[in-house]
């Protein structure tokens, strides 16, 4: 299965350069849109739910969307910052199609598009590095807005440069092992594709030509997580999205997703990210 070079229509919302002295040590933080950095100067340590990486120079680093991570740093260090993000697609993501590296070498010319970026771009840096201050509703909003602004040839410049930083990445990944399973990547299509309705697992059974029972031992082998569990986070990944863009009730938002009981969902929000919709919502007030 190969990824279509649409899989990456990305909206930029933040680039910049930043300067940090021993003050960038935000905790536990997990956004909508995926993050890169391009190291020029010290070191910083990435915490990630499985490893800890050293921010060193001549290294690009990716953080996926939705990816829970601290950062730690205790002196200068300095590093170009790009946030994008996919919309609410239906297709695919390309995380969920190939493993990525979370670190490569920068190549020759990486750095001069960063700095390209921002010179072209001043009014998209961060006023404030604390997640907390850009990562919330009205930012949000407002960032988005402003690339929905843009004439179609800025966006396509820019798509060009998201473009050439994601194929640092992309020449390294590797394709992950459900992809070479028709039947998998039939079921995920379909679960992207309706994810706003209420998806019967019997119903994806039939679209994967497969029994219940094989289905749920094809989701384990692969994703490691059975079918409902995988509907049920990218319904709640949804739901962050939405809470965090528009203005919408915890009940009708729960219907908006397909399901027929917002109690339900209240306590499976918590389930999955440690807070009940309204407690997302005012921590990204």
């Amino acid at each position: 299965m190969e990824m279509p070079i649409e899989s990456l229509n990305t909206i930029m919302l933040n680039v910049g350069l930043g300067i940090m002295d021993g003050n960038w040590n935000w905790q536990q933080v997990s956004s909508p849109f995926t993050r890169i950095y391009c190291v020029t100067e010290g070191e910083a340590r990435l915490h990630l739910p499985d490893r800890i990486y050293t921010l060193t120079p001549g290294h690009l680093y990716i953080i996926p969307a939705y990816t829970m991570h601290s950062y730690e740093c205790h002196g200068r260090f300095v590093h170009y910052y790009l946030h994008v993000y996919e919309g609410f697609k239906k297709e695919t993501n390309v995380f969920e199609l190939y493993d990525f590296p979370t670190e490569v070498t920068a190549q020759e010319g990486d750095e001069q598009l960063f700095a390209a970026m921002c010179r072209e771009y001043p009014d998209a840096q961060l006023l404030n590095y604390d997640p907390k201050s850009y990562d919330n509703t009205t930012k949000f909003t407002d960032y988005a807005k402003r690339y929905s602004d843009m004439p179609i040839y800025q966006k396509m410049w820019l798509r060009g440069c998201i473009l050439i930083l994601f194929s640092r990445f992309m020449a390294e990944a590797k394709l992950k092992m459900w992809t070479k399973d028709e039947r998998v990547g039939n079921a995920l299509k379909y679960i992207h594709k309706n994810i706003y309705d209420d998806i019967d697992i019997d119903d994806l059974a039939d679209v994967a030509n497969v029994t219940k029972p094989y289905l749920i031992r094809l989701f384990k082998r692969y994703l490691n997580i059975s079918p409902l569990q995988y509907i049920n986070r990218k319904k709640i990944e949804k739901a962050e999205l939405y809470l965090l863009t528009e203005n919408i009730s915890i009940k009708e938002l729960a219907y908006t997703l397909g399901f027929s009981d917002h109690s339900y969902f209240i306590r499976l929000f918590k389930k999955i990210t440690g807070k009940t919709p309204q407690e997302y919502r005012e921590t990204m007030r």
